[in-house]
């Protein structure tokens, strides 16, 4: 198995943003893999981690929101083999329940509860392609997180 370089400079970027702090730099590096990979035009595996990275790092969540949708949108496009190629322990189905997390929570930040829903449905759909990895219980958290946030949304909305 090789080592996929971009993915690798990516990590690199996640590396910044999450364990060192530095969010603009993690921006600035994924701004220049984004740029190096042709955009949107690019592999669609390197498309789909780099925007799914990408929108962690955005201070508007408008933008979150399209980074998140870019990704979504690339992971359409893959293929199990072309995952396993890059060294991707996962299929692409363990891919989309992180993905439909990220964008219900977006949709919840914009006051869209009925799309928050509906994405954090699609991602319990598919949370059983994860298994029980450290990941898998992160991502599960992160719906329990989601469905109590919107179960409280609701309770407090106008009648």
């Amino acid at each position: 198995m090789t080592v996929d370089a971009t993915l690798a400079r990516i990590n690199d970027g996640v590396q910044l943003h999450h364990q060192r702090g530095q969010r603009d730099a993690a921006r600035d590096l994924f701004t220049r893999i984004w740029d190096e990979i042709g955009g949107q035009d690019g592999d669609p595996l390197h498309v789909c981690v780099l925007a799914h990275a990408m929108a962690d790092v955005q201070d508007d969540v408008h933008q979150e929101l399209l980074w998140d949708q870019r990704a979504l949108a690339a992971a359409d496009l893959l293929t199990d083999a072309r995952v396993a190629q890059a060294g991707v322990a996962l299929p692409v189905a363990g891919l989309y329940p992180s993905l439909h997390l990220n964008l219900g929570e977006c949709h919840r930040k914009l006051g869209d509860l009925d799309r928050a829903r509906e994405h954090l449905r699609h991602a319990q759909a598919g949370i059983d392609a994860l298994g029980d990895d450290e990941y898998a219980r992160l991502i599960r958290a992160g719906l329990d997180r989601l469905t109590q946030l919107l179960a409280s949304a609701s309770e407090n909305a106008p009648q």
